[in-house]
């Protein structure tokens, strides 16, 4: 790929994500000058004002009604769509030779995960799957305590993520209370995000997940509509949760919640070791909580020096980073690997790609088919 002229990169999908991706994209070239240049060129979708006032706001060039005309435009494609839109244009896109990065959970089902990382798996050009929060800082200050085996031998691990936007019954109904479209609910939409960071903190500690019981719950079956008096069924899940036991015998827990008063973005991971522990959350995302060695509690450590991963692109030490960050360490580890770079020292292994997103998709089967059969469940 020829990377003397900017790479032109096409978006499916331009609300939350595709806001949060364009965002980066804008921020690359001023921290982190080393990546591969860009040019927003095109922007997909299907409702054409709105389409139109999201490229101006954007900043693309180009729009489209069709995905499959934009892949004869761009050099790199962005699948950022509701999760029913993420099988067919990934695929085809990496049948073309443009590299992808695909939104997680990667299908709404093992199967259409399956189709995608085989697709991956013969193309030649990269292909990542969003799972952004592997580039917060203080994650990977985590991930370099574990893999130097401060910890000592992992026991537990707990992860949550819990949020409270579906608590009203009388809250909207979206694509996300939809089967068809999204999959399933908490348990792909915040869950994914969960598991995909357990493995990428502990997998090369404890192994995969050998063995889950797990279960999802509906609390309300149905919501109004966003225009009209009609409410319409919710066919996902509003609420999960797993024990699992890993392959080295290591145990964990895992939930998630849509409906969870008073946890507004709540991602919380705890890995317990037996020579120290440490504990992480999104919602103070620059701090990562620590106790290893002969300590009597836990230090809250702020990952915003220098030496930090990260450190030297930004701001002097204490100036604290945001939600968004991680998703400019994501787009940069991405488009290096499109240019055919060395991935960021900070984060040398973080980029996730298909394989990483069909092993997580795996445990999301594994829990729904646990739920389905009152049972435990091997991976």
């Amino acid at each position: 790929m020829d990377t003397t002229q900017p790479l032109r990169v096409g978006f499916l999908g331009y609300r939350f994500m595709g806001a949060a991706h364009a965002n980066a994209l804008a921020r690359l070239p001023m921290f982190f000058p080393d990546v591969p240049a860009v040019e927003r060129s095109v922007l997909v979708g299907r409702d054409e004002p709105a389409l139109a006032a999201a490229a101006d706001r954007l900043g693309f060039g180009h729009t489209s009604t069709e995905w499959r005309d934009a892949l004869d435009d761009v050099d790199v494609f962005y699948v950022l769509g509701p999760n029913h839109l993420h099988a067919e244009p990934a695929i085809a896109a990496l049948e073309a030779g443009v590299p992808v990065l695909c939104e997680k959970p990667l299908g709404r089902t093992l199967t259409e995960a399956e189709r995608m990382a085989a697709a991956a798996a013969e193309a030649t050009v990269p292909a990542a799957c969003g799972f952004n929060y592997r580039f917060v800082p203080a994650i990977q200050h985590a991930k370099r305590l574990v893999d130097a085996g401060e910890l000592g031998e992992i026991r537990h691990v707990r992860a949550r993520y819990l949020q409270d936007w579906l608590v009203d019954p009388d809250a909207p109904w979206s694509w996300r209370c939809d089967a068809d479209r999204a999959g399933s609910g908490a348990l792909g939409d915040l869950g994914a995000h969960s598991i995909d960071l357990v493995r990428y903190l502990v997998g090369d500690r404890v192994g995969g997940i050998a063995q889950l019981s797990g279960q999802l719950r509906t609390f309300v079956d149905d919501r109004p509509a966003r225009e009209g008096d009609e409410r319409r069924p919710v066919t996902v899940d509003d609420a999960y949760s797993a024990q699992v036991t890993f392959d080295g015998g290591a145990l964990g827990t895992f939930e998630a919640s849509r409906a969870a008063t008073g946890h507004t973005n709540d991602h919380t991971v705890e890995i317990d070791g037996s020579d120290g522990s440490v504990r992480f959350s999104l919602e103070r995302l620059n701090e990562l909580e620590v106790l290893t060695g002969d300590g009597r509690g836990y230090e809250t450590v702020l990952v915003t020096d220098d030496t930090d991963p990260y450190g030297d692109h930004w701001w002097p030490p204490g100036h604290v980073l945001g939600w968004e960050h991680p998703v400019v360490h994501e787009n940069a580890a991405f488009l290096a690997a499109v240019g055919g770079a060395e991935p960021a020292a900070a984060a040398p292994s973080a980029l996730p790609d298909f394989e990483d997103g069909l092993a997580t998709q795996r445990v999301l089967d594994a829990i729904e088919r646990s739920d389905e059969r009152g049972e435990r469940v091997t991976v």
